[in-house]
């Protein structure tokens, strides 16, 4: 608070915060998701740095009130780098009993909760498991819970609005909770009314109900006493450039819709919808002036087999998936394997095994990747390490499947593929090159399986085009014509060749770096989508006083980086941090054999938090 030096009174200035976590919870049709997505846009906006964890139910139709069918969106804002959604919650926004039941936990105490208490009746309150009414029993007192008849200040707020029903008012209340923390945390309403203006230009009602319910939560929460003040949170000081909010799996699509730009290819892209891969279909689809070519096959097998028909007749072509869908495409994975086409399978991880847990994070599908098929069947793996990368590496999985001829089986997971970051938009043109083997005339004594000296890849000669016929399919080829062999020796040379073609993709990689420490005391290894999480926990036990703890994230996992071994040889203990039961400490087990690996293992179909890892750390060190 300041004193005015003209009139004397003093007045209330907002509270400067570093950074703050909001997590709202509720039902599926609570609309938590856009009203999580809109404070997250606004923030953006205003220029904070920010990560975000949209929790879905895995039930389509969980039923309403009841613990697992509780629906959340968390963001964490900063003026200071975030890497993270965040561990612990600073204010929970919770809609019924359920959300606050099941979310409770991670609200720090003394900090705030948002409840609709309309919402705690009788019945929702038996369908959280609650005995009494934790509004009642003195059970939340070591939090500072705001009650708020949202509900009924929502219908008070639209008595004059016509034309909608009691079910289209109801929907409303996400709006007023958003209100209220738009005040609390100083931010402006004008986005989410341009929002409001675009997505209903043809439902005035909608518009005009959406944006009182949403200017009523804003004045309800300037005139509540035990909100005193608002916050702030700073502009993040981020790289000079153009940025935008971007979900890892929009990410993925524009970075497969850069690679086609920059190859001279035309997209195609093969199917089946799948949680949580299903976006980059539905974003690719919006792109067809782009030249895309998107089928949704019938099945995960029609998917993929059509990918590889498009990759016959030249173009770059890609099938997405998840994990249930990796294990049906593994026989044609092989089959592009040994045509040795080029061919980009991205499988965005999710909870297993079989349908397992549908909507949520895990990073047990690594193995399958590396060796889900019959036979000696390597391919390129690579793997995503947040969601504004997920566009370096759907292209780079386009670059090395291109120059290499071979399939590359990119790895995200469904904690990237849905949450979101600040990315700086880039230029095509500034993007690195790649050259395709592609050959459109005939030359002379021309083979199919010719190969490069460098890199073993074969051309790709496209169909059609005279003098360059040559036979494809699944049974083996002789290492020069391509035509069908059963010679036993040809076999072992083949298959020695696929396997040395892919060793040497080492010498199109980047070596692997460490952050925080060259050398020292203890390396933390991770890949995928546990980047944000390691890198926070790391960087959080230098400032304590542990100096000598380094990271190393993996991108690249088949090949590795050529320098692996010399990295992991710079440090006294190593330890592997991944979200399933240790396959990647298994590879680096098998390739690494005279190094210990210590393991952190976390399969609960969510992210690491920074203290779990921060006590492992410790542990060890």
């Amino acid at each position: 608070m300041i004193t005015n030096t003209e009139t004397g009174e003093v007045e209330l200035q907002p509270e400067v915060l570093e950074a703050v976590v909001v997590r709202f919870v509720g039902d599926s049709g609570d609309g938590m998701q856009l009203t999580g997505t809109q404070f997250t846009d606004t923030s953006a906006m205003f220029g904070n740095d920010i990560a975000t964890f949209p929790n879905y139910p895995s039930e389509i139709r969980a039923p309403q009130g009841s613990l697992y069918g509780v629906s959340g969106f968390q963001v964490h804002i900063g003026s200071i780098e975030v890497s993270t959604p965040g561990d612990n919650v600073d204010l929970l926004v919770a809609m019924n009993p359920a959300g606050l039941k099941t979310n409770l936990y991670s609200v720090k105490p003394g900090h705030t909760i948002i409840v609709d208490t309309d919402s705690f009746t009788k019945k929702n309150l038996e369908k959280a498991a609650y005995k009494t009414n934790p509004l009642e029993d003195g059970s939340l007192e070591n939090y500072r819970v705001i009650k708020v008849a949202m509900s009924s200040l929502t219908k008070e707020a639209l008595k004059d609005v016509e034309g909608l029903d009691n079910k289209s008012l109801a929907r409303t209340k996400n709006m007023f909770s958003l209100g209220m923390i738009y005040w609390m945390y100083n931010r402006s309403t004008e986005h989410t009314i341009d929002f409001f203006n675009k997505k209903f230009k043809s439902k005035p009602g909608l518009i005009e109900a959406n944006t009182k319910v949403l200017n009523a939560g804003f004045y309800y929460a300037e005139t509540l006493e035990l909100i005193p003040n608002s916050y702030t949170i700073s502009p993040a000081k981020l790289p000079v450039g153009t940025y935008r909010i971007v979900m890892g799996n929009t990410a993925t699509a524009w970075g497969l819709l850069a690679a086609a730009e920059k190859s001279g290819l035309e997209l195609f892209l093969g199917s089946y919808p799948i949680t949580p891969a299903t976006d980059i279909l539905h974003e690719l689809v919006k792109h067809k002036h782009f030249g895309v070519k998107a089928f949704q096959a019938e099945d995960e097998i029609a998917g993929v087999t059509s990918a590889i028909g498009a990759s016959f007749a030249g173009d770059l072509a890609v099938t997405t998936t998840s994990g249930p869908g990796l294990a049906l495409k593994g026989e044609a994975i092989g089959l592009a394997m040994i045509i040795e086409l080029p061919l980009v399978i991205i499988n965005v991880q999710r909870g297993g095994p079989s349908t397992g847990l549908p909507t949520k994070t895990e990073q047990s599908d690594l193995l399958q990747a590396m060796y889900g098929r019959n036979g000696e069947s390597p391919v390129i793996v690579i793997a995503a390490s947040t969601p504004g990368n997920c566009f370096n590496f759907a292209y780079e999985a386009a670059r090395l499947a291109l120059e290499h001829m071979t399939p590359v089986i990119l790895l995200t997971d469904g904690y990237i593929a849905n949450g979101s970051a600040p990315w700086k938009i880039r230029n095509v043109a500034d993007l690195p090159e790649i050259k395709n083997r592609k050959i459109t005339e005939s030359k002379e004594n021309w083979h199919p399986y010719d190969r490069d000296e460098k890199t073993l890849a074969r051309d790709w000669a496209i169909p059609g085009t005279p003098g360059l016929e040559h036979r494809v399919g699944g049974l083996e080829k002789d290492s020069v014509t391509g035509n069908v062999s059963h010679v036993p020796e040809n076999h072992e040379k083949m298959t020695h060749i696929r396997a040395e073609k892919i060793r040497l993709v080492q010498n199109n990689i980047p070596d692997l770096e460490t952050e925080f420490a060259d050398s020292g005391d203890l390396l933390v290894i991770g890949w995928g989508g546990t980047y944000g999480a390691l890198h926070s926990a790391v960087k959080q036990i230098n400032k304590e006083g542990y100096k000598n703890i380094g990271l190393a994230h993996f991108n690249y996992i088949n090949p590795m980086p050529k320098n692996t071994e010399e990295v992991l040889s710079r440090f006294k203990k190593i330890i592997v941090c991944e979200l399933n039961s240790g396959q990647f400490a298994s590879i680096l087990k098998i390739n690494h054999s005279k190094f210990e690996f210590f393991q952190h293992n976390k399969i609960q179909g969510l992210p690491f938090s920074n203290g779990e890892l921060i006590e492992q750390f410790k542990k060890i060190v």
